[in-house]
């Protein structure tokens, strides 16, 4: 079974992303049979409880204010609509719900304590929760710990070099800051890219190095493909090909072997014989549902076709356990 490291070397990262492609795939499926079931997928929903109008200027997203798209701005959704979206996700084997909201960051007020409730109320039901709410502190993230969430996004999208091409907004630094609160506090790390944005192989692989020389790798690791959207700077850009999906998933398995890679955004344009190579190369969790926040993303019954077809089967919720005091203790160690 592979060793777990968190000292990867660019050079090393880079031999590995670009080794012949059937070789990567050969070697990734390898290391995900060591540490992994094969057969099984995390199957995650994604909510949009909060849509458009964030003053952030990412150039990929619809839900920025000052670009011109079709997504209309919408108020917090209702803790009551957000439970029976994620009871109809349950029910459709769904095993972790996430809750997508266009913030810069959390702030302390009723809404925060809305989505709060949102939380205990699906831990509930037996779900895995995650948000992704923008930047936190070190106290909301503990606030969403003790209410229950399970796992907080924040991906780092792209290299530090290659940054503020994308987002001027913020900095670098300050996602790897909340990533630092989010895992202090005890909870899962969701953390991964995009992919497409104009960006050269040597950013993919220093993106991919940044996330697995953690203190602790990403429990999950998202790999987006770019879905352009008319209105946002990058609404030209071309689609990304799956050979380049394998490469970054592949890498991303060798790497971090016990992480779940999930197969993220663009999935609605891969026919189901590309998202089976995908599942070779280690993905091992997907997305249901018709959106992705505002992107189209394939409906449950093509995903339950695709599963009978290949023979997977669904993760079961907290698999490895609800995350602990442990791994806060294991963190703060390093």
């Amino acid at each position: 079974m592979s060793k777990l490291r968190n000292d990867w070397t660019l050079d090393e990262v880079s031999e590995i992303y670009n080794r012949p492609v059937l070789e990567l795939l050969y070697q990734a499926a390898t290391v995900h049979r060591e540490n992994n079931d094969p057969s099984e997928v995390q199957v995650c929903t994604l909510l949009s409880i909060k849509t458009g109008g964030c003053p952030e200027d990412c150039s990929y997203c619809p839900q920025a204010a000052r670009y011109h798209t079709d997504v209309e701005v919408h108020r917090l959704l209702d803790v009551d609509e957000v439970m029976t979206k994620a009871s109809i996700a349950n029910q459709n084997g769904s095993t972790r719900f996430c809750m997508g909201a266009a913030w810069r960051n959390v702030r302390d007020n009723r809404d925060f304590d809305k989505v709060i409730d949102m939380v205990k109320g699906i831990n509930e039901m037996g779900m895995e929760v995650c948000c992704t709410l923008g930047m936190i502190t070190g106290s909301q993230a503990q606030r969403l710990k003790d209410a229950g969430l399970y796992a907080y996004n924040h991906n780092l999208d792209t290299s530090s070099d290659y940054y503020g091409e994308i987002i001027t907004t913020r900095e670098y630094s300050d996602r790897i800051e909340t990533l630092e609160h989010v895992r202090n506090a005890g909870l899962t790390v969701c953390s991964g890219g995009i992919i497409g944005m104009g960006e050269k192989d040597e950013d993919r692989i220093a993106m991919l190095q940044t996330l697995s020389t953690m203190p602790k790798h990403p429990e999950s690791v998202p790999v987006n493909a770019l879905v352009p959207v008319p209105g946002t700077p990058l609404a030209e850009q071309p689609r990304v090909s799956v050979w380049e999906m394998v490469r970054m998933i592949a890498t991303a398995r060798i790497l971090m072997p016990k992480s779940q890679v999930r197969l993220s955004a663009g999935r609605q344009e891969m026919p189901i014989v590309e998202q089976a190579m995908c599942f070779m190369a280690g993905a091992s969790s997907i997305f249901a549902g018709e959106k992705l926040l505002t992107t189209p993303n394939p409906d449950i019954d093509q995903d339950k076709m695709m599963f009978d077809l290949l023979g997977l089967k669904p993760r079961v919720a907290f698999k490895n356990g609800q995350p602990t005091q442990q791994v806060k203790a294991e963190v703060q160690k390093t």
